[in-house]
């Protein structure tokens, strides 16, 4: 079964979503632990410099995947 673009993005947007809902709950735990001490607007922001990132990383792998699963 060959996967859209479209559900491409869909699953990779999920999955970004997901791990930022739990990268800002780890970093609300953890950096307290090094001693840094920031307010939830400030994770957040961290948190989202990592989502394009993230989000283009997902959907080009699983377009690479998708292309090689053909071969």
């Amino acid at each position: 079964m060959k996967q859209s673009r479209l559900m491409s993005l869909v699953e990779t947007a999920t999955n970004v979503v997901v791990g930022y809902v739990l990268a800002i709950a780890t970093q609300i735990v953890v950096f307290p632990w090094f001693g840094i001490e920031t307010g939830l607007p400030e994770h957040l922001t961290i948190g989202l410099a990592f989502v394009g990132v993230s989000l283009a990383r997902g959907y080009l792998l699983r377009r690479l995947f998708e292309r090689l699963r053909g071969w």
